[in-house]
């Protein structure tokens, strides 16, 4: 038995949640990555809705086990905050939701360290969340993090104190006052005071060798989903850097997120928005301006699900798609969100880019500015201009969109097997 994977392709908010949610029947486990609370994956089913920052998407089959992997990093408040809203909806977590003894923790001054380097960035800001990603995956590296089987050991709290006097001395040298500075609505004290109270209920969950428990699950013959964040153009090392997350957004990071060897990784499932969008600073080839990418931001609730802010929409990049697909071995495509075009008389498709003169797909080194100017050549397409919302097999697609479709399937050479209608689990079509 082999691994599946599911990951974004743009730059996150793809959509990955609801398709983790229609799959998980298919599947035992659901083990998240990589990433933190940055992440938010929203599922919508009979009238509710739920956003999920470290829980597995799987959470709501009953029958699931959802593993938080090594490769997630953990705030313990927000965790604390996520369990809440989903037991006050009547879903335990209890039963079915394991965290890896080295899975790394997210302290309350890697949270402050995150929001003074973003201050003094200055209009270079690169657009964090302020989640404290960063500074606890350069903790990570450095090998000054705490993890989550640290919290069992009788020195832990020695070991907060001395990471955390760590970073208030780093924080020192900005000359900055830290009770500016407001998390989840509480200034720093009150916050870390509140954090430590969390701490409380992510010791209570169960805690696993998750690198053990998922390949003896494997040899057991148990079907398991890897659910990877944010996107593959936000991969700390092929994503638009220094624009991108902290971790390995693609394939590669179930590897060293889960303790799974290449050769036991399966099928690989890549997200994809039938148009594009980012949050955030860094390019971005096929942004709009215009009209039609506020019709795109409207019609698509495209604000963010952690931070709310409004994300910058822009028409399809086939390059970018394609070299997502190269990096992860993509070998099956899900489109999202084909309903928000539905009303366009015109869809664009950027095939090829001029970088000073030259066409090409390839995404250039460097496209944060300077001397590269990326001007996207597109081709265009004829809207379907119909509603999506009744359709429930490939069949019944409109001729324009099948045959939008069909492009992509052509260009990329992976075929389409699902396409989403509507933010509803049962708003989905399976070929």
């Amino acid at each position: 038995m082999k691994i599946d994977v599911l990951l974004g392709l743009q730059w996150g908010d793809e959509g990955k949640g609801k398709i983790v949610d229609v799959l998980t029947p298919n599947y035992d486990i659901i083990a998240r990555f990589q990433g933190g609370p940055n992440a938010g994956h929203t599922i919508e089913f009979e009238g509710k809705k739920f956003v999920l920052h470290t829980i597995p998407s799987g959470i709501f089959i009953q029958k699931s086990i959802n593993v938080i992997g090594n490769g997630v990093i953990i705030d313990p408040f927000i965790l604390r905050k996520e369990i809440g809203k989903l037991s006050e909806a009547g879903i335990d977590v209890s039963a079915n939701l394991l965290v890896s003894r080295k899975a790394h923790i997210i302290l309350p001054s890697h949270r402050l360290l995150d929001a003074v380097y973003e201050q003094e960035k200055g209009k270079d800001k690169i657009g964090s969340t302020l989640k404290g990603i960063g500074p606890t995956y350069t903790d990570k590296v450095s090998r000054n993090g705490l993890r989550v089987g640290d919290i069992e050991a009788p020195d832990f709290d020695k070991r907060y104190q001395k990471a955390r006097a760590r970073h208030m001395k780093i924080i020192e040298r900005f000359n900055t006052d830290i009770d500016e500075f407001v998390f989840d609505n509480h200034k720093f004290v009150e916050y870390e005071k509140l954090w430590f109270d969390a701490l409380k209920t992510l010791n209570g969950l169960k805690k696993i060798n998750s690198e053990y428990y998922l390949n003896n699950a494997l040899k057991e013959g148990k079907k398991i989903l890897a659910e990877g964040a944010q996107g593959t153009l936000l991969d700390i090392d092929f994503g638009s850097y220094p624009f991108v997350t902290s971790s390995n957004t693609t394939t590669a990071g179930v590897c060293n997120g889960l303790g799974i060897a290449p050769s036991n990784v399966g099928k690989v499932f890549g997200i994809v928005k039938a148009y594009c969008t980012r949050v955030g600073s860094g390019p971005f080839p096929t942004e709009l301006f215009d009209e039609d990418g506020q019709q795109l931001r409207d019609v698509g609730r495209e604000y963010g699900s952690t931070t709310g802010r409004p994300r910058r929409c822009g028409w399809l990049d086939l390059p970018a798609l394609k070299y997502a697909i190269m990096l992860n071995g993509v070998t099956e495509l899900m489109m999202m969100k084909a309903d928000v075009l539905d009303m366009f008389e015109e869809i664009k498709v950027a095939v090829k880019y001029e970088i000073n003169g030259i066409e090409t797909e390839e995404l250039p080194f460097d496209g944060t500015g300077g001397n590269i100017e990326i001007n996207p050549i597109y081709k265009t397409f004829s809207g379907w201009q119909q509603k999506l919302d009744k359709i429930d097999s490939f069949d019944e697609l409109p001729t324009n969109l099948s045959g939008y479709i069909k492009f992509i399937e052509k260009a990329t050479g992976v075929p389409v097997k699902i396409v989403s209608v509507g933010p509803d689990r049962s708003e989905t079509i399976i070929k």
